[in-house]
């Protein structure tokens, strides 16, 4: 082989090189952003049932048609999107027993109940549905009574599904009950875990899948390589 055509090769073979080393170190940067981007998780929307303990909420560990609250008890009901019972939001608004019940008095043979019933935002609607405002009501049922007599003596009219879900309350919403969502910016089925059951701030669906800016730069790169090979090859000959 003779000088220039051995000084060429060399420079092929170099540039070859860089470029693949080129091509290594950016795919390296960006797969293990594409392989790390998480899938939205589904949520439903749905009213969540809690406990009013001291000073803050807990969720409930029974549905409103078994609990069987005492007198003086403080329960709350909130319209929301949500994964789970850990990503559940509290309910908003009233939850001293004595601002609620305060002008309510014991009465033989029965308890009374205050309840704080949070309808939601706006974000959390069904499509076409504007959530009514907070409201706080005491609740006087009988000694045996459960939280689910209660919302239904002063917070009518409530609605069921046929699996005894609650969908409804003071009418809201006027459909759907529990419907899977897949991210919360989406306007309105399975039934969520730990939803208030008896007895017992939109848009369409996101992707799971990697940004198209991702995708993109991976292209390129791999247009980068594709071109650095063909050139190098093209050189040779």
């Amino acid at each position: 082989m003779t000088a220039p055509r051995a000084a060429y090769a060399l420079r092929t073979a170099l540039l070859t090189t860089a470029l693949t080393a080129v091509l290594t170190a950016a795919l390296a940067a960006v797969l293990p952003v594409v392989a790390a981007a998480p899938a939205h998780a589904a949520g439903y929307r749905y009213w969540s049932f809690w406990e009013r303990d001291g000073d803050r909420w807990s969720y409930a560990t029974q549905g409103p048609g078994t609990l069987r609250p005492e007198d003086g008890a403080v329960l709350g009901f909130r319209f929301a999107v949500s994964e789970n019972s850990a990503e559940a939001d509290t309910p908003r608004g009233a939850g001293d027993f004595a601002e609620i019940c305060g002008g309510t008095g014991p009465e033989a043979g029965t308890k009374r109940i205050a309840l704080s019933v949070d309808f939601g935002t706006r974000a959390d609607a069904p499509e076409g549905e504007v959530p009514p405002a907070r409201r706080a009501a005491c609740a006087r049922v009988p000694e045996d009574g459960t939280a689910a007599e209660a919302l239904a003596a002063v917070l009518k009219p409530l609605r069921y599904d046929s699996g005894s879900l609650l969908c409804a309350i003071a009418g809201y919403p006027r459909t759907g009950c529990g419907e899977q969502v897949s991210d919360r910016s989406a306007p309105g089925t399975p039934t969520p875990a730990g939803a208030s059951g008896d007895p017992g701030e939109r848009g369409a669906p996101e992707s799971g899948g990697p940004s198209a800016g991702l995708v993109g730069g991976v292209a390129a790169v791999a247009a980068l390589g594709a071109a650095a090979v063909w050139q190098a090859r093209r050189r040779r000959s």
